[in-house]
């Protein structure tokens, strides 16, 4: 069975605790529980990591009413940062106050859980309240033959999973899923190499990092033959922060599923000083939050968005400033960002100067799952100095005269021959397709030409009317998400202008 179908089968079984009131995101979160603890048993990593008893055979063996509650004795356990395991990884309970001194030096000289183990099971709990509903996904999880005779699909598994629930959930875990199409266009565009420090400052579920390392591995005979460098690849190349504690579960999961066991993926708000714990970057991939943050940046170094109290424009100062010299990035961000005054205005004269945004791709609308405002995707190079490294701006408009683009018309890798075609094999941008003029798609502007703009980066030369495009649209999916965009879109010019009077906007709460 390839991992589609094992997805599939997975996914039918989510229909039998929707009647235990679990929801999808829920329904992931519980099989992320659970498959971990499969894979531990598969892959033979449970000896020095899971306490014996807490393993899945033990899960496995308990049954009925035994089962649940011993699942979930099991999620409290290891989900406790005071977990230890003995020399024969035996459970160490933390001793009582009137514990002798032998079973106070036993748990002192006990291991502490491995780090993976306790942020996956971090404050753990089941949603699960029928012992048969459990029941039903052991057995399944147990029966299904994990391993093909040519690669292990855990990690395509656990992404097509991530990926149902991002279909079906246009809240909570879908605003955090970037189409896998355009991940992979923007990885292949920016070539990233073995060697490089590789950042998402919001990872989300690791859908760039992770596209990333696929790249290398599919390109390097030799990935983990480099010598000493194999461990600083497998636990030192891949960095990321992510600010919500669910969201963070499914990240390292993913990563680990896919045999990435970085030391340097962390629960934190980019926005703030751990931030600046991610280090600086060789490349950044990333699809930053957009919207109201709900308070400016405490970052004393986001000098440029200091005062800017919503998330993508100190998103785009942290790449800029993280960005190593020669460093390359790819940032999904709203229109916004490209022709806001004030601060905005100041934040792309910083990335024009400090960096060659050689190229902005125009996305279509309706390609994401969770919001409908319209986005783009900037490519730029840090440079060696901070001053005149812009150039031109190379600029193609995917979003005119483009299909409707939802459920019922998935956007697709062929929609983008074009633009790759047109940015060339360089990942700085150093080699273009012809300017194709204003009956093309891609257009060349000079620095001059956008300063007379008043560096207002909001360019289109293809007309269409924005009602003709929705006017097809049938779907209330679809429907609800172009309303939705249209409604976030007039909360950030609200905002703009709120943050140029000086004045803020009362919280949003949804």
């Amino acid at each position: 069975m390839n991992a589609n179908a094992i997805v599939q089968k997975l996914w039918r079984l989510c229909t039998v605790l929707r009647k235990d009131g679990i929801t999808y995101q829920q329904y992931v979160t519980e099989l992320t529980y659970l498959l971990f603890l499969k894979m531990m048993a598969e892959r033979n990593r449970e000896t020095g990591s899971l306490p014996k008893g807490m393993r899945w055979a033990d899960l496995v063996q308990a049954g009925g009413l035994k089962q649940l509650e011993h699942y979930r004795k099991l999620l409290v356990t290891l989900g406790t940062s005071s977990t230890r395991l003995g020399r024969d990884d035996e459970l160490v309970p933390v001793p009582a106050d009137n514990a002798t001194p032998e079973e106070r030096k036993r748990y002192a000289d006990a291991r502490p859980l491995p780090e993976m183990v306790q942020e996956i099971f971090d404050s753990a709990s089941t949603f699960i309240r029928e012992p048969q509903n459990l029941a039903t996904l052991v057995t399944a999880i147990d029966e299904l033959d994990w391993f093909s005779d040519e690669r292990d699909q855990f990690g395509d598994l656990y992404e097509g999973l991530l990926q149902k629930n991002a279909e079906e959930t246009k809240r909570g875990a879908g605003q955090y899923f970037t189409p896998r199409v355009l991940i992979e266009l923007l990885v292949r565009l920016m070539q990233p190499q073995p060697g490089e420090v590789i950042q998402d400052p919001a990872a989300g579920t690791g859908g760039f990092l992770i596209a990333a390392d696929r790249y290398m591995r599919a390109r390097t005979d030799d990935y983990f033959d480099l010598g000493e460098k194999a461990a600083w690849q497998k636990r030192q190349a891949i960095r990321g922060m992510e600010n919500v504690p669910g969201t963070l579960r499914l990240l390292l999961m993913n990563l680990y599923l896919h045999d990435i066991d970085s030391e340097h993926v962390h629960l934190g708000d980019t926005l703030s000083d751990k931030g600046t714990k991610l280090g600086r970057a060789n490349l950044i991939l990333t699809n930053p939050p957009f919207g109201p943050a709900g308070g400016a940046p405490t970052r004393d170094d986001l000098t440029v968005t200091a005062t800017v109290s919503s998330y993508q424009l100190p998103f785009v100062e942290h790449c800029i400033r993280a960005l190593q010299p020669g460093g390359r990035a790819a940032i999904v961000v709203p229109d916004n960002v490209l022709f806001e005054d004030g601060r905005g205005k100041a934040l792309r004269q910083m990335m024009m100067d400090w960096c060659d945004l050689h190229t902005i791709l125009r996305l279509p609308t309706g390609i994401f799952y969770a919001q409908g405002v319209k986005t783009n995707v900037i490519f730029l190079t840090r440079g060696k100095s901070e001053t005149g490294n812009t150039k031109a701006v190379w600029i193609y408009d995917l979003r005119a005269q483009m299909p409707k683009f939802g459920k019922t018309t998935p956007l697709t890798e062929s929609h983008f021959e074009g633009f790759e075609k047109a940015f060339g094999t360089s990942p700085h941008g150093a080699e273009r397709g012809p300017d194709e003029g204003e009956a093309g798609r891609w257009r060349m502007f000079t620095r001059e030409d956008i300063a007379a703009r008043g560096d207002n980066l909001d360019i289109s030369w293809l007309r269409e009317a924005e009602e003709e495009a929705e006017d097809g649209l049938t779907e209330p999916d679809d429907i609800a998400a172009a309303i939705l965009g249209h409604l976030q879109a007039a909360m950030l010019e609200i905002e703009s202008l709120s943050a140029e009077l000086g004045g803020d906007l009362p919280e949003v709460v949804e």
